[in-house]
């Protein structure tokens, strides 16, 4: 779900496999990207992953940084994932939203060489967008609740709204 000029390109860093089936982003049950998404003001409900076609009315839109569906986002080689940064910097480049928000801090240390990156707003940009970093709201992910996923999205979303 892309579009020229959103206002936040997420990122995710492949499909897992109930995505790969269903064709939707973040559709395991058990993720909690739809829930953080509403909790941090992107949303005015929360949506269901089969209701990815409505982002981009919104400003918003869904990527991922590699195409290979896997059980685990670990599976994926370090080659894969640098690949990836270069296809998503293209992407970038030809649909240019204002932000990047790349979901799952790990994938982004290894795909872009940065490997002191840490949450939140990056230094540098990705071709002219603006770059965020939150954390994977995999359910796997137990270092973030629910909650504190959500407070993670806020913050970019308080970003995004006071940058316009």
């Amino acid at each position: 779900m892309i579009a020229p000029g959103l206002d936040v390109l997420f990122v995710g860093i492949n499909p897992g496999l109930w995505s790969a089936a269903t064709g939707w982003h973040f559709a395991r049950p058990g993720n909690r990207f739809w829930p953080a998404l509403h909790r941090g003001g992107f949303t005015p409900r929360q949506l269901h992953p089969s209701e990815q076609d409505t982002l981009p009315a919104l400003g918003l839109g869904i990527t991922n940084m590699v195409a290979r569906a896997s059980a685990r986002a670990d599976e994926l080689t370090a080659e894969e994932l640098v690949d990836g940064a270069r296809a998503l910097t293209a992407k970038v480049e030809h649909y240019r939203p204002r932000w990047v928000a790349v979901v799952g801090v790990t994938a982004y240390r290894i795909g872009f060489a940065r490997p002191k990156a840490g949450f939140g707003p990056q230094p540098e940009h990705l071709g002219p967008a603006r770059l965020w970093v939150l954390p994977n709201p995999s359910g796997l992910n137990a270092h973030f609740t629910p909650e504190t996923l959500g407070v993670a999205f806020g913050e970019l979303r308080t970003a995004v709204t006071d940058r316009r």
